[in-house]
C-alpha cells in the first residue's frame, strides 16, 4: 500500500533558488541527493533537443556543441581554481576515485571513516588506514606516521559524509609537501599525490585546489542541485593518470565514452550557483541545524550528538538515540512525510553498521540508533521545526514500545 503523506509542509520563501518538489514532504537527507535547480535544467534542456550533437562530429552543428561542452570545463575549472585542460569528467565521484587510485600503483593511505568509494576501491590494496579522533577528526601527524618510502597516495575527504566533520586538509597538505621534499633531497624517484573527495564539501568549503593544497580533487554534481550520474576528476599536471575505460579516446583518453555535453553544463551552472551564495547559505543552515539540534537534546538530554561541533558542515547534525532502533525510527517518520537517513545512502542497504560510526568509537547500542539529518534548500525554519516535533514523537513512541 502506497504511503500516504500527511505533514502539510509550508513552501518555502522566496530565495536566490529556484527548485520544484512536492511540498507535502520534509526533507532531511541533502547529504544523499538534491533537487535540480530549475536554472541548472533550462542550462541543460536545449542539449536534450535541438543541441543534441555529438561533440566529436566534424560538421558546424557539433563543433558549437563541442565548444559550449569545453565552455562549461572552463566554469568548472573558474570555480575551483584549476585550468579545463587538467579536469576529467566522469558519471560521478565513484568514478572519479576509481580512476585516480587505479591511476597509482604503490602504497596508499587514507582513513577508515572514507566513504564505501575508497574503502571498496582499496581492497585488495596495499593501503593504510588511519584512524578518527572520537570526533571524527583525521590528524595530520597520525598521516605522517604511516608514510612510507613507497606510499604513492593518500586520499582524505574534505569532510566526512556521515558526521560532516572537516578535515585538517590543508596540514595533511603540509605533510605531503615534506615528504614530497624530503625524496627530492634525497633523489628519490617515487612520486606522491594528495587526493581529497570534495563532494559533501562542494557549496560549503572554498575547495580551491591551491588553497587546499591537494593535488587531485573529486566532485560530484548530484550533491549541489546538480545532475546526478555527473561528476569530474581535477588533477594537477603533474599526476599521471592511467585510463580505466577504454574506446573512442575522449578526455584526453583518459575516460573514453560519448561526451555528457547537457550533464557538464549543468554542472558548471550549478556548482557556480553555490559558490556565488555559500556565505549566506552556511549561515542560514548553520541556524537552523543549531535549533535542531537544540529541540531534539533539549527533549532527550541523553542524546549523543557526533562529530567535530565546531568544526562541521552547517548541513550536517548526526544524532543517536542509544536503545532506540533507527531504521524503525525512520520507518515511522516516513510515515509522517519526514524523509531521514540512519547514514550513507549509498551504504543503506547493506544490513550492516556504519564503519564510520565504529571507528570512533561509538558503542553498539548508540550507533544503532543514529540519525543522520542533513539540511539545505528544502528546509527551513518551520520545516525543522515539524521535523523536530516529529523526530520526539517518534523517539518516545520507541521507548513506549520498549518499556
Amino acid at each position: 500500500m502506497p504511503v500516504k503523506y500527511t505533514s502539510a509542509t509550508p513552501r518555502l520563501a522566496k530565495s536566490w533558488y529556484n527548485i520544484s518538489v512536492k511540498q507535502s514532504i520534509i526533507y532531511l537527507d541533502h547529504a544523499a541527493a538534491t533537487p535540480l535547480d530549475e536554472r541548472v535544467l533550462a542550462a541543460m534542456q536545449p542539449y536534450f533537443a535541438d543541441q543534441f550533437y555529438n561533440p566529436s562530429a566534424p560538421y558546424a552543428p557539433a563543433v558549437a556543441v563541442k565548444r559550449a561542452y569545453n565552455e562549461a570545463k572552463h566554469r568548472l575549472a573558474v570555480c575551483i581554481g584549476g585550468q579545463a585542460s587538467e579536469l576529467v569528467m566522469t558519471a560521478g565521484a565513484t568514478e572519479s576515485i576509481n580512476l585516480m587510485i587505479g591511476s597509482v600503483g604503490g602504497h596508499i593511505v587514507s582513513s577508515a571513516i572514507e566513504h564505501d568509494a575508497i574503502l571498496k576501491t582499496l581492497d585488495n590494496r596495499d593501503a593504510t588506514l588511519v584512524m578518527p579522533s572520537r570526533k571524527g577528526s583525521i590528524a595530520a601527524r597520525d598521516i605522517q606516521a604511516v608514510i612510507r618510502p613507497d606510499t604513492e597516495l593518500v586520499t582524505i575527504a574534505i569532510a566526512n559524509h556521515e558526521l560532516g566533520t572537516i578535515q585538517p586538509l590543508r596540514e595533511i597538505a603540509q605533510v605531503v609537501r615534506a615528504e614530497r621534499q624530503r625524496r627530492f633531497e634525497a633523489g628519490e624517484q617515487t612520486l606522491i599525490y594528495l587526493h581529497t573527495d570534495a563532494s559533501q564539501g562542494a557549496g560549503q568549503l572554498d575547495i580551491n585546489v591551491a588553497r587546499l593544497g591537494v593535488d587531485a580533487l573529486t566532485l560530484n554534481a548530484g550533491k549541489i542541485y546538480g545532475p546526478k550520474q555527473v561528476g569530474l576528476l581535477w588533477c594537477d599536471r603533474t599526476v599521471r593518470l592511467k585510463p580505466q575505460v577504454y574506446g573512442g579516446g575522449q578526455e584526453r583518453g583518459l575516460r573514453s565514452g560519448t561526451e555528457n555535453v547537457a550533464g557538464t553544463i549543468g554542472f558548471a551552472t550549478a556548482l557556480e550557483l553555490v559558490q556565488q551564495h555559500r556565505n549566506s547559505e552556511n549561515k542560514r543552515l548553520c541556524e537552523l541545524r543549531d535549533q535542531l539540534q537544540r529541540q531534539l537534546t533539549q527533549a532527550f538530554p541523553w542524546a549523543i550528538v557526533s562529530g567535530d561541533q565546531k568544526r562541521r558542515l552547517a548541513s550536517h547534525l548526526h544524532i543517536s538515540f542509544p536503545g532506540i532502533d533507527a531504521e524503525r525510527l525512520v520507518f515511522i517518520l516516513e510515515q509522517k512525510g519526514v524523509l531521514a537517513a540512519t547514514g550513507s545512502a549509498c551504504a543503506a542497504n547493506s544490513g550492516t553498521r556504519s564503519h564510520v560510526l565504529e571507528a570512533i568509537g561509538l558503542a553498539p547500542e548508540a550507533a544503532d540508533g543514529s540519525l543522520r539529518l542533513t539540511l539545505g534548500r528544502l528546509s527551513n525554519e518551520e520545516t525543522c521545526a515539524v521535523a523536530g516535533r516529529e523526530i520526539i514523537a517518534a523517539v518516545n513512541l520507541e521507548k513506549a514500545r520498549l518499556a
